[in-house]
Formats: C-alpha cells, structure tokens, sequence
C-alpha cells in the first residue's frame, strides 16, 4: 500500500546547522547587529559583563527598532529559512529614502545566539502590540528527540516589564558562554563588530554601541580616523556597465615632503576587458566586462593606498607600530550593499582579489591587503543578482560573481597604473642607498631554511641550484649598476623588488615548503632577477644588419600577427636603403622588438580597431649621427605620459609587469644609443599612425 510520510528531524539539527553556517564568534554578533539593522533600528548596544567566567558571564544585545509580536515570533523567528525578508525585499520596487532594506534574506541569523552561548532570554515588543519574552536552553537540543518534541517557555505579556513608556525593540541576553573571553578575542570581536559599518560613510541613523565591564581591554585601539590622514593615495570611482565612468585619483605627500608634488587626475569612461585563453587557439585575447549584463547594479569604489616603507614613514608618522598593527588587522578591500559589510572579504584568510599573491608575482606594481583600506559599495536593491551564500562567507560564486569580481579587478589595475608613477617619485626621493649586502644575507638564510626543512633529493637540489644562479645574477648587476654614472639605472629599485620576494620566500619555507606556492615565487625572483641581468651583464656586442633582425623579430612573432590579422607596413623594404649595419645584442634586440609588437596588438585590440596596423621603419636622418628604427600602429596611443613608461613595475596593462620599455630603455642607454617618443606630426609617417604610439630606437653610427 501506497502512503505518504514525513521528514522529522532530530532536534540537534538546529545545533549542527548553527555550528556550520556561523564560522565564529564575530560572524555570530554581526548576524545579531544586522537583524536590528533590519528591525529599522537606530541604536543597537552590545554590552558584555563578566565574560572572562563561562558560568556567570553574559552578552546582551538590545536594539530599539521596530520588535516583534506573537505572530512574528511564531512565524517567522521561530521558522529557519522563512523568507519573510526577501519578500520584503522583492516586494520593493524602487528606494525610497525612508526605505531600510533588509540585508537578510535566508533566515539563519538567529543561529548567531546559539554560537554565543546555551542559554537566551529573549524580550521584544512592537509600538501597538503585547511585550512577548521567550527562554530558550540550546543544550535542550542536544537530546536524541525530533525538533518538534523540544519545547521553549513563551510569555506574551498583557503589561510590558522591559519595553514601558511606548517603546519598541528587542533585547537578547545569551548567559551560559561557550568560550572564556580574554582581552585579544574581544578586541577581534570589537574588530568585527565596527568592521560592519563602512568606514567611509556611516549609515543614516544606525549606530553600534560597544560597552564592556572591563573597558580597558579596548584602550589603545587606533581608530579610521587616527590613521585615513597617513594614506598616501586617495581614489574614488564608479563602475557602470561596460565602463568605469569615472575614476578620481590622488596623491596627497606629507607637508614634510617638500621636495615632491602632489597629482590629481580624473579618467572617464574606460572600457572594462580581461584577458582570457582562447581554448581552440590557446592565445590569450580580450574580452569584454559588462556587469550590465547581469543584476549588479553601479559598483561604487574607495580605496586609500599607505607606504609602510619606513624611510616613508619617517617623514610624518609618530605612531608607526600603531599604524601598522593597524593595517595588519583592519586592511583588505571589503564589499559593503547599502553600507553594511558583507562578511569576510577582506578578512586576513580572504584575500578575494589575490593581492598578496600579485603582489609577489608582480613585484613593487601590485599592493597588498595591509597597505590599503578599501570599500567597494552596492546598492541593495540594483545588486540582488549577487547572492549571499547561506554559511554567510560572501557571495555564490557563479558567473554573476566572477563578472563583479572582473571589473572590481580591473578596477585596482587602473589605479596602481597611477598610483605606480607617484610611488616611482617617493622612491627618488629617498635616494638609492647601498644595501647589497641584506640581499646577499637573506639569501644566504633562505639557503639555510630549506637545506633545515626541505628533504634530501631532487628537489631540493633543483631549488639550491636556482638559488645559485639568482646569486650569481644579482651579484652581476650589483656590479654593473654600482659603477654605472647613468641616472637611469635604478639600482635601489631592483635591490628593493628582490629583497620583497626573498622576504616571501623565507615565510613560505617556513610555513608551506613543499606547495606549489613555493616554486611559483622561486620562479618569479629567478625571472625578475635574470631579466636585469640579461640587459647589464657583459653580454657580446656584434655588428648586425638591422632588416636582418627585424626579419627575425617578426618572424618569431608571426603567429601573434596573423592570428590579430595585424597589417605590416614595412617602406624601408622598398627603397634602396644605406648601410643599415648596427652594433648591439642580437638576441636582446629581437626580444625588444617583439615585446613592443606585443604591446602594439594588445593596445589595438584594446581600443578595438578593426583594422590593426603596425607600421615599421628605418630612418637615417631623424636623429643626426644616428640610424634609427620606427615602430608605431594605429592604437590609441600611451595611455600614461612616456616618462613614466619607461620607468620600472609601471604599466597601465592590466597583469603587465611594467619592465618591457624599461628594459629596452636600460638596453639602449647601454649600447650608448636612445629611446625616443616622437610626438604627434613630428614624423613624416601616414596621418592614421600619427595618435597612435609610436617608438624609435635609435643606434649611434
């Protein structure tokens, strides 16, 4: 016979589900603050007494929003997973000022008393209804019994106790704790607690309270305030569709930096894009970002950028451990809808956007989470294409998710494109110093950590060997670059890259020796390294036909130009040309040149001309006393001024490592010739090349 039966479930679900979707403690009090942000609160305190004492400790949470009835209580508290708020929130069909928009929408937040403690008193009322107060006893929960055999003790109160004189809210007081609080867990929950709020902006009439019976455990906490005016770097913009709209920069110096100037710069409308691989061709190509395309709404970013180098610091910071235990604990970018955080980007074991790990692949262009405080805000109703996961750790990382993601991205690519020119000043300003010798230290100490910790084998010997050779490397363009009288070679930046990475390097033997982690930096110094030394070491000077090299470079790059359908104008090959014989580096001038046609089909690609022209030269009488080669297309251009393109780790290309004209600059300078950019109209070259970006390398005869 046929029948129908039911699911019962055992009453210690609850219990599980609470100890899976709320990972600790700070997760737990944000979920009580963000209910009484729901509750159209304007104040919620959070007060703890005695919670150094499991027994006799308690946490009360009190709101004055708008409380609860029987009915709501019953149907909704009472009910995991009700959907009352999203039907708030899908009814809603536009803002309207006095609009609260619940940040709530799955239901589970009152599993956040739960991970406090076992045992609750619960008090709420409405303006026009009864005062209701319900006891709850979590361990109740624990025995072997269905969910709907657990019984709680539930009072509606005719004549209110708690809530007199028309007031409405609710107050929960959780006793019973299930940790003993000491002075580092509650300024980690006191962290969390004012992390909700943006830091940028406070929410209309809603503010937290933080009251403890033993306050001095908060003392000495540096606020926001104390520490936004060290920032360096100001930035503020809107992402809109296809597009950010409009990108504000600054660079604020400290009054005591009275050698350098400040910048601002404002940008509008640049064309979001990534670069994905192309799975039948395996080349990378462009795509296009557009959160338009999905229920994202405008995205709006804040970022303030510090320095933690301590030569910076040393010109206006008189509390440089607090401002770094500061950054420590409160930096990362963090995601905020309607003001209120999104719990936990930007958290020490989120870093969501990768900065720390670009950092180090991308060494000196990249930021990482203790140098920046940053926001990215969404409006609520504009953004509910993001979906909150239930365990309340972000958002469902569908396709929704990776086009924010992108366009977040690509955001910060822009801004270290401007940020990196400013930093490149502060630099100069410091002056190169000699501290060869601390590169050399760390890598001996790097040496010593892995022969301690990594096995005997091939592994070991391979990463010994690397190391070797990243010695020998260094040592070569210490040498070259110390007795070097040209301003530009920058020793101080390379020494300053290299001891970053090794710094990595030592933590990640320490901590993760046989992760891939550790060969990806290996690499990464090894690059680094081996690419300056391959434009200072004492590399064979020959003569060589410039047409013959050219040849090779195009050669080398011809699947890249016919995959781009780029056309190549070559009217050096249709005339009788003079001797066009050059002294240099074969191999590091074909690798110049095909670098610069990479740049050349990324840029048009980017501005997406359809028909991508790369037009290449020699010139005899440009420069006097020199042969030179022209390189231009049909592109938009430099997008930052040309003196700062050549200087190292800037780049204004999204994951570029900003070295390319660097190096060839570094190449030139050696082989006593020069890099030039000529202006608009200064050549003799067809009209459609003349906005575009346009190079010449010129050789001394």
């Amino acid at each position: 016979m046929n029948t129908q039966i039911n699911f019962e479930p055992r009453a210690r679900l609850l219990l599980q589900l609470g100890d899976q979707l709320i990972r600790n403690e700070g997760v737990a009090l944000l979920e009580l603050i963000k209910n009484s942000y729901d509750a159209y609160a304007s104040k919620v305190s959070v007060i703890m007494k005695r919670i150094d004492d499991i027994d006799n400790g308690e946490i009360i949470i009190e709101d004055d929003g708008v409380g609860m009835n029987e009915d709501i209580f019953r149907n909704v508290w009472m009910q995991p997973g009700s959907d009352y708020k999203l039907r708030i929130i899908t009814s809603i069909k536009k803002r309207v000022k006095s609009n609260r928009i619940p940040i709530g929408e799955k239901g589970i937040g009152r599993f956040g008393v739960h991970k406090l403690g076992n045992y609750i008193e619960l008090i709420s009322k409405t303006a026009s209804d009864e005062e209701i107060a319900v006891k709850i006893n979590w361990t109740d929960f624990e025995k072997n019994t269905t969910l709907n055999k657990v019984k709680i003790d539930f009072e509606n109160r005719k004549r209110p106790i708690y809530f007199i004189n028309g007031r409405s809210g609710t107050l929960i007081k959780i006793k019973k704790l299930k940790k003993d609080w000491d002075r580092a867990s509650v300024r980690e929950l006191y962290r969390s607690a004012i992390s909700l709020n943006s830091p940028f902006a406070s929410l209309d009439a809603f503010n937290v309270v933080f009251k403890l019976d033993n306050q001095e455990w908060l003392r000495g906490l540096i606020k926001f305030e104390d520490i936004k005016e060290y920032c360096l770097y100001k930035i503020e913009g809107i992402i809109e569709n296809r597009l950010i709209k409009k990108l504000k920069y600054e660079f604020i110096p400290w009054d005591a930096m009275k050698k350098i100037n400040g910048r601002k710069e404002t940008l509008n409308n640049i064309k979001l894009i990534k670069e994905v691989k192309d799975e039948k061709t395996k080349r990378k190509k462009q795509v296009e970002i557009n959160i338009g395309k999905y229920d994202i709404g405008p995205i709006s970013i804040k970022l303030l950028i510090f320095d933690r180098e301590p030569k910076v610091l040393n010109y206006g910071v008189s509390d440089k451990e607090g401002l770094r235990q500061y950054l420590d604990a409160n930096g990362g970018i963090r995601v905020y809808r309607d003001g209120i955080r999104i719990f936990n980007y930007g958290e020490k074991d989120n870093d969501w956007l990768k900065l720390d790990i670009k950092r180090v692949n991308r060494p000196g262009e990249n930021i990482s989470n203790n140098i920046v405080i940053g926001a990215v805000e969404l409006d609520r109703l504009k953004s509910l294409g993001l979906q909150e996961k239930t365990n309340r750790e972000g958002f469902i990382e569908n396709q929704v998710y990776e086009t924010f993601h992108d366009a977040v991205n690509f955001f910060i690519e822009k801004v270290l494109s401007l940020r990196n020119v400013d930093k490149e000043k502060l630099r100069k300003l410091l002056g190169a110093t000699s501290v060869s010798e601390p590169v050399v230290g760390r890598l001996k100490t790097l040496k010593e950590k892995i022969n301690r910790i990594i096995p005997t084998g091939k592994k070991r010997d391979d990463i010994l060997k690397t190391i070797k050779s990243i010695e020998t490397d260094y040592k070569t363009i210490v040498d070259v670059y110390t007795r070097s009288s040209s301003a530009g070679l920058s020793l101080s930046i390379v020494i300053h890259e290299v001891e970053k990475i090794i710094d990595e390097l030592v933590k990640a033997v320490d901590e993760i020796p046989t992760n891939k982690y550790l060969k990806d930096l290996i690499k990464t110094l090894d690059k680094t390294v081996t690419d300056y030394a391959s434009v200072v070491r004492k590399s064979a000077k020959t003569k060589e036909d410039l047409i013959l090299l050219i040849s090779r470079a195009i050669s080398n790059t011809q699947f890249r130009i016919k995959a781009h359908k780029i056309i190549l104008i070559t009217p050096y090959k249709d005339r009788v040309s003079s001797d066009t014989t050059v002294t240099c580096v074969a191999s590091l001038f074909i690798s110049s040149i095909m670098n610069i046609i990479d740049n050349s089909i990324w840029w048009m690609t980017y501005a997406n001309r359809k028909v991508k022209k790369v037009y290449i030269d020699i010139l005899n009488n440009y420069e006097p006393g020199y042969t030179s080669l022209l390189i231009a297309d049909n592109g938009p251009g430099f997008s930052i001024p040309t003196e700062d393109a050549i200087k190292p780790f800037i780049t204004d290309k999204p994951d570029g490592m900003g070295l390319g004209l660097h190096l060839v600059e570094v190449m030139m300078l050696g082989l006593k010739g020069k890099l030039i950019f000529p202006q608009e109209h200064d050549l003799d070259i067809p009209a459609e090349f003349q906005k575009g970006a346009k190079i010449i390398l010129a050789f001394k005869k």
